[in-house]
């Protein structure tokens, strides 16, 4: 029996990279064009920064081993079953094309929210959170339908030492599980988290008009 499970997930895991590979050219485009709308949307603001704020986007597309991996995780078992191979697809993952906006100072991530909110409305909105609960991040997903009436893309408005945290960290906690599902590793982390915020605030408070905006 364990034999025919894991015949059976391979099976399935191969029908899903089938499926990404098909998809890939709709995800660059998705991309594209979120990251060029965010770009445009974000202009004034980054007209506006001064000499020590930035203002950072970057876009990526999902590796298909790692959508497979989160396609994986979401179940309730760790092994794909053909007698749910229907609800497999790519489909159902929101974050296949992502644009991250990193910026500092951290006021600035309400001001890009705000600039984007608008234009668009219908997308979902599902913050990342510390450990705690607590909001550290603005993230949403939807379409982009001049680009794709299919695939989801998503977006977030980071602080820039946190993101570039992220960026670090991730290939590490959520590429191997030893790791990620180690509390020691989830306890540093938020920590860690924690420290940058902190860090990033007090900076912004100590530099040239460092202020918050009425």
């Amino acid at each position: 029996m364990p034999r025919r499970s894991n015949d059976e997930a391979v099976m399935i895991e191969d029908l899903l990279r089938e499926e990404y590979f098909d998809l890939l050219p709709e995800i660059r485009r998705l991309v594209w064009q979120l990251d060029t709308e965010i770009r445009y949307y974000t202009l004034p603001i980054l007209r506006s920064l001064k000499s020590h704020e930035q203002l950072v986007i970057k876009s990526r597309v999902k590796e298909c081993e790692s959508a497979i991996k989160t396609l994986r995780g979401s179940r309730d078992s760790l092994v794909f079953t053909l007698e749910r191979a229907d609800e497999y697809s790519m489909l159902n993952l929101p974050d296949l094309a992502g644009v991250r906006v990193l910026v500092f100072p951290n006021y600035r991530v309400a001001e890009v929210d705000l600039a984007l909110r608008p234009h668009f409305e219908g997308w979902t909105s599902k913050p990342v959170r510390d450990s705690d609960g607590n909001p550290l991040a603005p993230k949403y997903f939807g379409y982009c339908e001049q680009a794709s009436r299919r695939v989801r893309a998503e977006y977030q408005i980071v602080p820039m030492l946190l993101g570039l945290f992220w960026e670090v960290e991730h290939s590490a906690m959520y590429k191997s599980d030893l790791v990620a599902n180690s509390n020691n590793m989830q306890k540093r982390r938020a920590e860690v988290e924690n420290a940058l915020s902190r860090f990033e605030e007090g900076i912004a408070s100590l530099l040239p008009d460092g202020s918050q905006p009425s």
